[in-house]
């Protein structure tokens, strides 16, 4: 899977589904997984799965039905669109988008102490 593909909400769902399966599963168990929290039709299923194949963020392998695993680490995917957001919103600087979260409330005392504990571990 390339950097530069787009993944809409729906289609991050079915890849959601085969990441926490961790490994390969076809159509009916996608829509058996989806079908605890959405009510999307069979075909709606087909077309996204489809899309996902098409993009290659998805593989796809013939046995007695199609069954379907990720081309691409969730770790991975969540690291280039974090990057992505940071470019896009903030030009590139983490620092903004850290300042950015303290302005505006998004962060608790409680979160930028665990946070400063992270980076005082991690440097």
């Amino acid at each position: 899977m390339t950097a530069n593909i787009t993944i809409s909400d729906s289609e991050l769902e079915i890849l959601e589904v085969l990441w926490a399966a961790d490994r390969a599963l076809n159509a009916g168990e996608i829509r058996s997984i989806l079908n605890e929290h959405k009510s999307w039709e069979r075909t709606t299923i087909l077309t996204l799965i489809n899309r996902l194949v098409k993009k290659g963020a998805v593989a796809q392998e013939k046995r007695e039905v199609y069954y379907y695993a990720p081309c691409v680490r969730r770790e991975a995917y969540v690291r280039a669109e974090t990057k992505s957001f940071i470019d896009k919103f903030f030009k590139g600087r983490t620092k903004s988008l850290a300042a950015a979260l303290v302005d505006s409330d998004a962060l608790t005392k409680k979160d930028i102490e665990e946070l400063r504990d992270f980076f005082n571990q991690n440097l």
